[in-house]
C-alpha cells in the first residue's frame, strides 16, 4: 500500500470527524464528535495528530499529547494492523523516554500493545452510583465548616486543588468556563471543607452535560476532588462527596459518575462505602523507549 504519514491540518477536520465517529461508535459511552468539539479538544489538550493518507484520501489517524499520567497515545483509528504499526512507530519517534495508552480492560487490543513492547501498569476506573435519596454526611472533626464555595473564592479553591494534586489541576478561569459549558452550574455546586478559615478539601460537582444530552440521561459528574495532605483521613472527602450526591439528588439527578486511578486504593474504598461501583475499567499500557542519539 502506497500510503504516507503526515501531520494533521485544519482541512482534514471533516474527514477526521467521520473517521473517529466510525471507528469508535461502539466504544463505551462514546459521544460522537462534531468539528467544533474535535477542534476544541485538539487545541485545548495540545494534541498532535498524525494521519495516514493514500492518493489524497485520509484513511487512518493517531493522536498523542501530554496527560496527567505522561505522554499518551490516543485515537488510534486504523482498520489494518500494518497501518496501526506504522502510526505507533511514527509517534514513538517523536516521544522522549516513556509513552502510554489506555485500553479497555480485556480488549483484544491489549495484545497489539504487548507486541509493541507495552506493559500493563495500573489503570483507570469510572465509578458510578445510583441516587435514591438524601443521606446523612459522615462525621467530620469538630470545628469543620462544610459549605459551598462563595463567589470570589476561586483562587483559594485553585490553591487547594493544585496543592493536593501536586500539579496544575485547575487554572484561573475554570469556574467561569464550567458555568459556560455546564449550565446551571455555579459556585453553589462546589463543595468545600473549611478548618481554621482555610479551605482544606473540595469536591466539584457538575452536570454530566455531554453524556446527558446525547443519552437523554440525568447524571451528575464529580471532579476534581482534593484534600490537602495534612487533612486526609478525617472523613472530609467522604462528607463532601456525600454532600455533592445529596445536592445532585435534590437537583433531580438519578446517578453520579467520576474517575479515579485503580492504584488509588483509599479513594476506591471510600467510594465503595458511599455506594459507588466500577462502571468501566481501562488499563494503562506503558512503554519505556530507547534513548535517542
Amino acid at each position: 500500500m502506497g500510503f504516507h504519514i503526515r501531520g494533521f491540518h485544519d482541512g482534514d477536520l471533516p474527514r477526521l470527524v467521520e473517521l473517529l465517529n466510525g471507528v469508535y461508535r461502539n466504544s463505551y459511552e462514546f459521544v460522537p464528535f462534531t468539528e467544533e468539539k474535535l477542534r476544541l479538544e485538539i487545541v485545548e489538550r495540545k494534541l498532535r495528530v498524525l494521519v495516514a493518507e493514500e492518493k489524497g484520501v485520509v484513511f487512518s489517524c493517531v493522536a498523542y499529547g501530554r496527560s496527567p499520567w505522561g505522554m499518551e497515545i490516543e485515537w488510534l483509528a486504523a482498520s489494518e494492523e500494518t497501518i496501526r504499526d506504522a502510526l505507533v512507530e511514527e509517534v514513538e519517534k517523536n516521544v522522549e523516554d516513556e509513552v502510554f495508552t489506555t485500553v479497555d480492560f480485556g480488549s483484544p487490543m491489549m495484545n497489539f500493545w504487548v507486541r509493541h513492547g507495552y506493559k500493563a501498569e495500573g489503570g483507570l476506573y469510572q465509578m458510578v452510583a445510583r441516587l435514591d435519596g438524601v443521606k446523612p454526611l459522615p462525621e467530620v472533626p469538630a470545628g469543620t465548616v462544610i459549605r459551598s464555595l462563595k463567589p470570589g473564592e476561586e483562587k483559594l479553591l485553585i490553591e487547594t486543588v493544585n496543592s493536593a494534586y501536586g500539579w496544575e489541576r485547575m487554572r484561573d478561569g475554570s469556574v467561569a468556563r464550567w458555568k459556560t459549558e455546564h449550565p446551571p452550574f455555579n459556585e453553589e455546586w462546589i463543595h468545600v471543607a473549611e478548618i481554621g478559615e482555610k479551605i482544606v478539601s473540595a469536591v466539584v460537582s457538575r452536570p454530566d452535560t455531554e453524556y446527558n444530552e446525547f443519552f437523554k440521561a440525568k447524571r451528575g459528574y464529580l471532579g476534581p476532588a482534593a484534600t490537602l495532605p495534612d487533612y486526609r483521613g478525617k472523613n472530609l472527602a467522604s462528607a463532601l462527596t456525600r454532600r455533592a450526591m445529596n445536592f445532585f439528588y435534590e437537583k433531580g439527578m438519578d446517578s453520579v459518575a467520576l474517575y479515579t486511578v485503580e492504584q488509588n486504593t483509599p479513594s476506591v474504598m471510600l467510594l465503595r462505602k458511599l455506594g459507588f461501583e466500577v462502571g468501566h475499567h481501562w488499563r494503562f499500557m506503558r512503554k519505556t523507549l530507547m534513548k535517542k542519539g
